[in-house]
């Protein structure tokens, strides 16, 4: 053997045995998470809720099964409380088509609403628009690009939550106007409040 592969087999060796009590810890984690990612990948397109319950079901298995895991006992505590803390809305995708099912995939969304209000404005940076209307914007953008909506579609069908939105953007706008306005004239701005306060 060269005297190259030689020095690489003893290292590998060297650390091999250094940390040959770390390896069981982490094959039984990961069958863990290969568990969890087969319940996840729902090759049985099941409901949301179901799978909700088999992954829950997963992990309180994994909790009466943490023992084995070693130093990764407080790392597997902390991933089961955070997914039941967040389980209420983990699952939605499973019922909801086209609702991206990861981080990654969300993110690209928001990435294709950036891209379309970069290219309307030419501005890099936030744009006040999206602050103000962001709620509706970036639904737009995003819906928009998977779908053509009729006429019929785009029509309101529950006018109170319609005016609901209308108002709270409304409320958004005139925030976003006082803003601008103390940004002018602070002195003023200030001094219009304090009038109004001591009438």
């Amino acid at each position: 053997m060269p005297p190259a592969l030689k020095q690489l087999h003893q290292l590998l060796t060297k650390g091999l045995q250094a940390t040959a009590t770390l390896w069981p810890p982490l094959q039984n984690a990961y069958r863990f998470l290969d568990q969890a990612k087969a319940i996840l990948a729902n090759p049985e397109q099941d409901t949301g809720q179901h799978v909700r319950e088999r992954y829950l079901a997963h992990l309180a298995q994994m909790r009466g099964e943490i023992a084995p895991l070693g130093p990764l006992e407080e790392a597997f505590e902390h991933f089961c409380h955070q997914t039941s803390t967040f389980a209420i809305g983990l699952f939605q995708c499973y019922d909801v088509a086209g609702l991206p099912r990861t981080n990654n995939e969300l993110e690209h969304c928001f990435g294709v609403a950036r891209v379309h209000e970069r290219r309307a404005t030419g501005r890099r940076g936030a744009i006040p628009g999206v602050v103000v209307r962001g709620s509706v914007r970036v639904m737009a953008a995003v819906t928009s690009k998977q779908q053509v909506f009729s006429l019929e579609e785009l029509r309101p069908k529950d006018y109170q939550r319609w005016r609901d939105l209308r108002r709270q953007l409304q409320q958004r706008e005139e925030t976003r106007r006082q803003q601008w306005r103390f940004r002018k004239d602070p002195a003023a701005y200030l001094a219009a409040i304090e009038a109004r306060l001591l009438q």
